[in-house]
């Protein structure tokens, strides 16, 4: 059988778009189900030293902060034994549904590269030449920073949540008797919220190509979101500034990065314009 031929994007209609976009939905959905299949063999990993890690007063987190109250005399709660609660399941099929959930969503994080490159698949044909040029280190600088957020969400955000929501009690009389679904969502929203922030850079990129940010909207509005990193920080971290400071400086490095990029867009847009007109002039 013939090899069925890919076709013009510009001959290409609505339909034929949105039936090459099935394809591609269809492949990466292939992709998470056979790495989530891969992950669901793996349990005793994935729960063990995974997901409850960050509950375990051995985690590298933990021991950092408690060194470094240490080096500065100061008493720290990231130096106890345990953290004062336990992670139960009350449901019949409590267990199985984390498993296989978790399972799904470690095939998403971990075939994002996959999801990136069926997505780009899609949307290059529709491109210029120079613009695919452009872009070639699209989806490795993309996988790249969508990986060190989740590092930086599993290392930082998660134990620092764990650690303050876990030991937390407004009265003694309340033990903290921890659901496994609510403690799988906190770790799990950690490691994507920050894996999809740390996206930041990518996303003001294209922003920035289609003329809907610039380097000064991004200056006059970065007290405001300043103060957005500062608040969030103060929700998801235990409260102490050193613990604030590690959560928020990431962002605002992303941040002043992210004007960085759009102004370097809109230099080269700006070449690229002079050198159009100085050929037509010649012309």
């Amino acid at each position: 059988m013939a090899k069925k031929e890919r076709k013009n994007p510009d001959e290409m209609s609505f339909l034929d778009h949105l039936e090459e976009l099935r394809w591609h939905l269809v492949r990466s959905t292939l992709a998470v189900v056979m790495i989530a299949c891969l992950a669901f063999v793996f349990k005793g990993f994935i729960f063990d030293t995974i997901l409850f890690g960050p509950k375990n007063m051995d985690f590298p987190t933990y021991k950092f902060f408690c060194n470094i109250g240490k080096f500065f005399g100061i008493d720290s709660e990231f130096c106890g034994e345990s953290l004062p609660f336990t992670i139960q399941s009350r449901l019949m099929a409590g267990q199985f549904s984390a498993h296989i959930w978790t399972s799904i969503w470690a095939g998403v994080i971990l075939g994002f590269p996959y999801i990136l490159w069926e997505l780009w698949k899609f949307i290059s044909p529709g491109l210029y030449e120079n613009e695919r040029k452009h872009s070639r280190g699209f989806i490795i600088t993309a996988s790249s920073l969508f990986f060190l957020g989740v590092l930086f969400g599993y290392y930082v955000v998660a134990p620092l949540s764990i650690n303050f929501l876990g030991s937390y009690q407004v009265s003694k009389e309340v033990l903290n008797e921890i659901d496994l679904a609510s403690y799988v969502g906190t770790v799990r929203a950690s490691v994507i919220a920050c894996g999809i922030m740390f996206e930041l850079p990518i996303v003001i990129f294209f922003l920035t190509k289609v003329g809907l940010v610039t380097p000064e909207i991004l200056k006059k509005y970065r007290k405001i979101a300043l103060v957005i990193v500062l608040i969030l920080s103060a929700i998801i971290t235990p409260p102490d500034i050193a613990s604030q400071i590690v959560v928020s400086i990431p962002v605002l490095i992303l941040y002043q990065v992210s004007i960085f990029i759009s102004r370097m867009v809109l230099k080269k847009q700006a070449k690229k314009e002079a050198k159009e007109k100085a050929k037509n002039n010649v012309q």
